[in-house]
């Protein structure tokens, strides 16, 4: 379902947009990822240490010039530890599978963008009304 979730993030109408949401997706999973894993090998899941992982990873994002993945920061958190805490067992495994989530669906939502850009751009080409070679005057 994770990557499902990347991959609409992700998809955009300008292939720009999708890599730009791509790098901002990237850099929150990967705040969280290290976030997540090191609690998570240290500790059990507990309330107050979702909620502290989330300010944190709020804080981390900014602090690397990427505010704007506050918001996907904090909820790729949030189900990491919601899926710990249900899942105790190898509760680690967790951030790295949503890492492993996330590359694919970003992978896939870039890949979407790039075709739809490129099926949207020779449509465009083809409804363009063919211009005359050459307007001489002279008719034949």
């Amino acid at each position: 379902m994770w990557a499902v979730v990347a991959t609409i993030f992700v998809y955009h109408d300008a292939y720009a947009q999708s890599l730009s949401a791509a790098s901002m997706g990237m850099a929150a999973t990967s705040i969280s990822f290290v976030l997540c894993l090191i609690y998570l090998l240290v500790f059990p899941f507990h309330p107050l240490g979702m909620a502290a992982l989330i300010g944190i990873g709020a804080v981390a994002v900014t602090l690397v010039g990427q505010p704007g993945a506050g918001i996907t920061t904090g909820i790729t958190t949030a189900v990491v530890m919601v899926v710990a805490g249900m899942s105790p067992h190898n509760a680690w495994l967790q951030p790295i599978l949503r890492l492993l989530d996330t590359i694919v669906g970003l992978a896939v939502g870039i890949v979407a963008a790039w075709i739809s850009c490129h099926i949207r751009s020779r449509t465009l080409q083809r409804a363009e009304p063919n211009e005359p070679a050459a307007q001489t005057g002279v008719r034949m």
